[in-house]
């Protein structure tokens, strides 16, 4: 059983908790019809019983990042904002320095984790990931890079095993 899996007897799930999620991707240059990470995003979640409540492609434009998620994280019927793209270094990556600013409560423990996964399948270049968690408005926030394989990664292995768990810790 891998370690993600293991059953928590302190915090169990709320069985059948449907968390409601919002997808954003971050890019200058992707179309829905091209959007293979926020496809993979709708497909993981929910194939695990969650519903995704809005979906949308934003160019790298730090203010305008920032305003879609304050704008959905007052949206009552949402838990979750799920960013993909502009994780990294370069001068259009511009996710992280948006976003960071607005967490109530960051979760540093995923993007330590993330890297340290993404280490083992990416080796060095892990490091110039800004891939970064926390709340904002009681609702969840998870920033990730645009690569399908590191969507993959973080959904399966960080967020989706925490999802239920998290939400349930926000509502109270």
């Amino acid at each position: 059983m891998s370690r993600s899996a293991l059953p928590h007897p302190d915090h169990p799930d709320q069985p059948g908790l449907c968390v409601a999620c919002a997808i954003l991707t971050i890019s200058d240059t992707r179309q829905p019809e091209t959007d293979r990470s926020g496809q993979l995003m709708r497909d993981r979640l929910e194939g695990a019983g969650h519903r995704i409540v809005h979906y949308s492609i934003l160019r790298d434009e730090p203010a305008a990042i920032a305003q879609a998620v304050c704008d959905l994280c007052q949206q009552p019927d949402l838990d979750v904002v799920l960013l993909s793209g502009g994780t990294g270094i370069a001068p259009r990556d511009t996710t992280y320095d948006a976003i960071e600013r607005l967490f109530d409560k960051t979760l540093p423990g995923f993007g330590e984790l993330f890297r340290s996964l993404s280490y083992a399948e990416v080796g060095s270049r892990a490091i110039g990931s800004r891939a970064v968690a926390g709340t904002h408005q009681g609702k969840l926030i998870f920033s990730l890079p645009g690569s399908s394989n590191a969507v993959r990664l973080a959904l399966d292995a960080l967020i989706l095993p925490e999802l239920v768990h998290l939400t349930t810790l926000l509502r109270g």
